[in-house]
């Protein structure tokens, strides 16, 4: 059994990861700086340390605890905000990230060769709006926010530590994750944002006309993804989505009947900046990490909203 570290193990997918990694045995330390994520959230048998990704303690926990393996699911993940304060995400997203696998790689686990980081990237706002849907890894990389070349320059980074310290990794570009957990408040998801507001009988607005799509991946999907990640010895670049696409307007519907509420359908202003089209091609993680998405839309839903209960 391995010694792995988490970041942003008290998050919305972090604290998913970290509970499935200790029911199958592994020793999970837990960095996060509960900014977003949550007390509740922490699997108690997971050792804890509320320290921030930039922080110089960083290298403290890395000499004492000397993690074979890391997840690096912390992050600013609000496109708006990295549009507002572009200096504040490069200082979170690539200062952070550096500042752990510089740690890391100062810091070997003594009884392993390699070492293996694995990265929470993103795929809609690493490839902006395309015209190839489901999009594939092989397509030009287009980000249209600071956030997303936030994401793409430390896969750059990444790419630079393999070649140069041997460091093996994999870059999970993310669709857009739902499920349990997952925080409503802020840049959240639109799927937990229409359940929180619907099951409280609240109006949910629909940005724009609600014709934009997103590819819809269940949490425990992208978990199963990364825990696999974790056992590949080559390092790579995956899509982590379902290959379909769904407006929001659909969306809305499906959730105003699965929760029978009585909100009417209305729309406010488009984002500025927001994407029309998302979705990815995961043949890639179906061929190489032997990943596939198990949950549909419907089902996955369902389990969302019985959480929100």
């Amino acid at each position: 059994m391995s010694k792995i570290l988490i970041t942003g193990g008290a998050g919305f997918i972090g604290s998913h990861l970290t509970d499935k990694l200790i029911e199958r045995g592994h020793q999970v330390v837990v960095v996060d700086n509960l900014s977003s994520g949550k007390k509740e959230n922490l699997n108690p048998k997971a050792k804890f340390y509320e320290v921030d990704i930039c922080d110089s303690e960083i290298s403290q926990i890395f000499q004492e605890e000397k993690p074979e393996i890391v997840f690096h699911f912390a992050a600013q993940i609000d496109v708006r905000k990295s549009v507002k304060d572009p200096i504040k995400d490069a200082e979170i997203n690539i200062l952070g990230s550096l500042n752990l696998i510089q740690n890391f790689i100062q810091f070997p686990a003594s009884n392993s060769q390699d070492k293996n980081f694995v990265f929470a990237s993103s795929g809609g706002a690493i490839y902006g709006d395309t015209d190839v849907t489901p999009t594939p890894e092989t397509h030009l990389e287009n980000p249209e926010s600071p956030y997303g070349i936030t994401k793409l320059t430390v896969e750059k980074y990444l790419y630079f530590y393999r070649k140069t310290f041997r460091l093996n990794y994999t870059a999970l570009r993310l669709a857009n994750i739902y499920g349990p957990r997952q925080n409503f408040k802020g840049e959240a998801g639109v799927i937990a944002v229409f359940c929180n507001k619907m099951l409280k009988d609240e109006q949910a607005i629909i940005n724009g006309e609600g014709e934009q799509t997103r590819d819809f991946v269940y949490v425990d999907d992208v978990v199963e993804a990364a825990l696999l990640a974790m056992e590949k010895e080559k390092s790579g670049i995956y899509n982590i989505g379902t290959a379909k696409e769904t407006n929001i307007n659909e969306i809305f519907r499906k959730i105003k009947e699965l929760t029978n509420s009585n909100c009417k359908k209305i729309h406010g202003p488009a984002k500025p900046g927001e994407q029309k089209r998302s979705c990815l091609d995961y043949s890639k993680a179906k061929e190489e990490l032997n990943w596939q998405p198990k949950y549909n839309l419907e089902d996955g839903l369902k389990e969302t909203i019985e959480w929100f209960k």
